[in-house]
């Protein structure tokens, strides 16, 4: 009985040093911070082209609005609204009964002058005669030459008369001034038109080629003038659209302002690009991205691997002991999802391009394994307690 009373007495103590163990244990399990798996890449070396861009807006190459330089009815049209047009090509028609009869008018006083012009000469030629033979003064002899020098005036201010009223009637026939596409018809058939209305008929804009104009800061300037007077060949510019950031067109600079915006510290620039596509219309909002030149040899990461922190931009770099600290660096410019590091990084370095927001400085990480690994391991968990519970169930039976 003593020795029983003895085995109960020592059995809690053995109990609670046995629990005092596990506790002590659990610390130490829970101070081993497991890996946080990350998506990693390495920084290398490429050629990356160095560009600038900014906000444009396009813009016709030119721009007509189409009027009437005389007064009259609107006849027809010989246009369809959208449709493009060639330079010359018919558009529109006054009516030209009005032009055509002044235009007669002035070809009856052109032929009333040329025939007494035609009698003066031949009244010239007699007394030219006569004074020969002493049987006309001198005096009416210089009369005569006057009418006829009179005369001759007059049929060449009626033969301008005359163009001028033929002038004025080929105005009743109006043409394309440029090549372009049409927009809406402002003046329907029917309507009395002037030369002085504001709105005019018709707006033909040049669509292709077509312009871009964007502004840089002037901070760009010295870069954008070295490259201007560093080689022949005009600068590149590409047309990118702002939502999909798809590359509309590629042309060519043709215009950098004379001068700097002080109101906004911005430089203007036009760009002109091939347009058959018409991917680009006027009014349209783009990113014009203008090419400098080539980088050699720049330092490139992901740009998915460049973080903004407080003090700036930073990338997490897993070192030799994979633990990620946090590096500090400058960025030049982006191009295709690829950052240019000027400052910070150096051929090799392993940076974390995902699962930064799970990172802390020294904090150990591990490659995240590719979807399909994991789904498979995952399937291998899902059956691994199936195998686990068919164990059990042996040991049971």
């Amino acid at each position: 009985m003593a020795v029983a009373i003895l085995v109960l007495v020592a059995w809690p103590g053995w109990r609670h040093g046995g629990l005092g163990g596990a506790q002590a244990a659990a610390p130490a399990t829970a101070a081993k911070v497991p890996p946080v798996p990350v998506h990693t890449a390495v920084a290398k070396k490429q050629n990356m082209p160095v560009a600038a861009t900014g906000v444009g807006s396009v813009l016709p190459v030119a721009s007509v609005t189409v009027r009437t330089r005389v007064d009259g009815q609107l006849d027809r049209v010989e246009f369809k609204e959208g449709q493009d047009v060639k330079a010359g090509q018919l558009l529109a028609h006054l009516d030209p009964r009005t032009f055509q009869a002044q235009l007669q008018q002035a070809q009856a006083v052109q032929a009333k002058d040329e025939a007494q012009l035609a009698n003066a000469r031949a009244d010239l030629q007699r007394y030219t005669d006569l004074i020969k033979e002493d049987a006309a003064t001198r005096q009416q002899l210089d009369t005569q030459t006057a009418l006829v020098r009179q005369l001759t005036a007059a049929v060449q201010s009626d033969a301008a008369q005359v163009n001028a009223a033929r002038v004025q009637l080929g105005f009743t026939t109006i043409a394309a001034p440029i090549s372009g596409r049409i927009g809406a018809r402002l003046v329907d058939p029917g309507n009395i038109v002037h030369a002085a209305d504001a709105n005019g008929l018709i707006v033909i804009n040049q669509i292709d080629p077509i312009a871009v104009q964007f502004t840089l800061p002037e901070s760009a300037f010295q870069s954008v003038n070295r490259a201007l007077n560093g080689g022949g060949a005009p600068l590149q510019v590409q047309a990118i659209d702002r939502a999909t950031r798809e590359v509309l067109a590629t042309g060519s600079l043709t215009l950098l302002n004379n001068q700097i915006d002080t109101t906004t510290g911005t430089i203007a620039m036009k760009a002109h690009f091939p347009n058959a596509a018409h991917k680009l219309w006027p009014g349209q909002s783009i990113d014009a991205r203008l090419v400098l030149g080539v980088q050699q040899d720049a330092i490139t990461v992901p740009d998915a691997a460049v973080q903004r922190g407080q003090d700036g931009l930073f990338a997490y770099v897993v070192d030799a002991d994979h633990k990620a600290r946090m590096q500090p660096i400058e960025v030049s410019n982006s191009e295709k999802g690829v950052s240019v590091v000027t400052k910070g990084l150096a051929e090799g370095d392993r940076v974390v391009t995902d699962g930064q927001y799970r990172l802390t400085p020294g904090a150990p990480v591990a490659d995240a394994k590719p979807p399909a690994a994991a789904g498979g391991t995952q399937d291998a968990q899902r059956e691994a307690p199936a195998t686990g519970a068919g164990g059990a169930g042996g040991s049971k039976s």
